[in-house]
């Protein structure tokens, strides 16, 4: 089998939201249709799935900042709430920028939490 070529190398997104924004969140980042999308076997030019993520729900927490604008809670308090984690796979560098860009327009959060792997096809 092949190595991916740079623009097919596979990179997984998490990011964690309030449960009240994660539809925002995934309508945002699946409206780009550059992640969450994959092939048929054996058909690389199929969309066999669409959508596909993994969520699940934990406790952040985290204190705002002087110079912070919260959107949730407030300056200087432990703010301590449930949060979504989502997995979604975004195949292209290029790609990732793009839904990462998406993403940070549709979160509520002042710097949104994410994180970005590049994987491995074996």
């Amino acid at each position: 089998m092949s190595s991916p070529t740079p623009s097919q190398t596979p990179y997984k997104l998490i990011f964690f939201t309030p449960p009240t924004s994660l539809s925002a969140c995934k309508s945002a980042i699946f409206s780009t249709s550059l992640c969450g999308a994959f092939p048929l076997p054996n058909r690389p030019d199929t969309i066999g799935y669409k959508n596909v993520c993994w969520e699940t729900t934990g406790t952040g927490q985290f204190i705002p900042g002087e110079d912070s604008t919260p959107d949730i809670g407030e300056r200087g308090k432990l703010e301590v709430l449930e949060e979504v984690r989502v997995e979604v796979q975004v195949r292209g560098r290029e790609n990732v920028a793009v839904v990462v860009e998406a993403l940070k327009k549709a979160h509520p959060y002042e710097v949104p939490v994410y994180e970005v792997y590049k994987m491995e096809d074996f």
